[in-house]
């Protein structure tokens, strides 16, 4: 069984959904296979990261009506990946606090097929109509040339840079 709740947003090979109770071993499998924090920071999440990060994602649907949606292929029950418009707070300002921002990570195993892409265009024009258009931030870990690319696809331009103390230089988007 896929789950309780319909599908927010398809597209043709995918089903998005708001997170969900069950939904914590897909997240769980997605952050324990090591090649998905490579561009992901210094850093190496646990199940309770995991945990929190279901809780975190399904309280910005409920505080901000959006958020990270769960992807799953059509008629399928395993998650595949965590794409959406969530709210964001990072603490070291440049234009990253308290805004929405965009994120996609997919599987390790799902890599190449393109699967971020049609989520994410899917989940823009919902924001846009569902929210107004409004500018949103996405950062990406530099040299992620993947996601640099789909970001420039959805419209993103980079407006600073932020080098954390302890991690990889990451490259500041926004979409206006």
């Amino acid at each position: 069984m896929i789950g309780k709740q319909d599908p927010v947003l398809t597209t043709e090979r995918l089903e998005l959904w708001q997170p969900q109770q069950g939904d914590f071993a897909g997240i769980d499998a997605i952050y324990a296979d090591p090649r998905t924090l490579e561009f992901l920071g210094n850093w190496a999440p646990s199940p309770a990261d995991s945990f929190a990060r279901l809780l975190r994602n399904a309280g910005g649907w409920a505080l901000y009506g959006y958020g990270i949606f769960c992807v799953r292929l059509k008629g399928e029950a395993q998650i595949i990946g965590t794409c959406g418009v969530f709210r964001s707070y990072r603490g070291f300002g440049e234009g990253l606090n308290d805004v929405p921002e965009a994120g996609w990570i997919v599987h390790p195993d799902r890599w190449g097929q393109g699967f971020a892409g049609e989520a994410m265009a899917a989940v823009m024009p919902w924001f846009d109509q569902t929210h107004g258009r409004q500018r949103v931030a996405c950062m990406i870990e530099e040299g992620h040339a993947v996601s640099e690319r789909l970001a420039a696809k959805l419209g993103f331009v980079e407006y600073a840079r932020h080098q954390p103390d302890d991690g990889a230089a990451l490259v500041l988007y926004e979409r206006t």
